[in-house]
């Protein structure tokens, strides 16, 4: 009878320490989809401009020509619609549901696309929105997808944990803002990911800062910035320091972020182009 060799995997002994593998709960995509890379992007608490890096990412992967997707799986606070200006519902076949399509051609699903009314709230609860969520993933046709961008709702509860284990996530974008509250909250995610063996690209600070409309100095807003030494403590790039611009911001209630001007976010793309 040969030794244990202590890797489980390949042990032939069955001894009271064996430790099955651990169980694989990712959900095969829709038969007719074709997904490339999908990029998580994730927050730690609400407010700090998660849905505006997920558009801004969308948009500039498009223009480098590449076929882009979001999923929207904040499904209590979808806002992806409105900061690209869809307004009309997904349609469906017998086969499944076909994403809604923006004007420069990135496809899109959320649960705004579904309800009768904008406005209606959605008053589910966990299992089900994780739920809606999987099907996002598995009843929605994603054509020809070259990146797959996944807007999760804030915090580490049920839908980030859905998500991270149905879908073969490639990577995830961490977005954060200068408050010092923020870096307690900012571990928490990074931790996460690192228990569930998620890739992190890097980290994205919303609201950096603000530029002087005369004299061009950078000024704190919300006070001394803390996204370097979180980064350096877990070996992270700072991907991008976006602005507090009201150009930006108009873009995006407008509708029409995908007209916004600035290469805040070109490096982020950079890393995400290079998977």
């Amino acid at each position: 009878m040969s030794e244990c060799t202590h890797n489980c995997e390949t042990c032939g002994q069955d001894c009271s320490e064996r430790k099955s593998a651990p169980e694989d709960f990712r959900e095969p995509p829709h038969p007719q989809s074709r997904i490339g890379k999908v990029i998580g992007v994730v927050s730690g608490k609400g407010g700090v401009g998660k849905s505006m890096v997920t558009s801004m990412l969308s948009v500039l992967m498009r223009r480098r020509g590449h076929k882009v997707g979001i999923l929207d799986a904040d499904v209590t606070g979808p806002s992806i619609p409105q900061v690209f200006g869809i307004h009309e519902k997904a349609m469906g076949t017998e086969e499944g549901i076909l994403p809604a399509r923006t004007k420069t051609g990135i496809d899109m699903i959320s649960v705004n696309l579904l309800l009768e009314n904008e406005s209606d709230p959605v008053v589910w609860r966990g299992p089900v929105i994780a739920g809606v969520v999987k099907q996002f993933w598995t009843d929605v046709i994603w054509q020809d997808v070259d990146y797959l961008f996944v807007d999760m709702p804030p915090g580490t509860g049920d839908v980030p944990l859905t998500v991270f284990q149905t879908l073969p996530v490639d990577g995830i974008v961490v977005v954060a803002s200068p408050q010092e509250l923020v870096s307690m909250i900012v571990e928490k995610a990074v931790k996460m990911a690192n228990m569930m063996q998620i890739p992190i690209l890097g980290l994205v600070e919303n609201m950096s800062y603000v530029s002087c409309p005369d004299c061009g100095k950078r000024i704190a807003l919300f006070g001394e910035s803390h996204i370097d030494e979180i980064a350096a403590s877990y070996q992270l790039p700072v991907l991008a320091k976006l602005p507090v611009d009201p150009a930006l911001s108009r873009s995006a209630d407008q509708g029409v972020i995908e007209l916004f001007e600035g290469d805040w976010m070109d490096s982020a793309a950079d890393v995400i182009e290079k998977l």
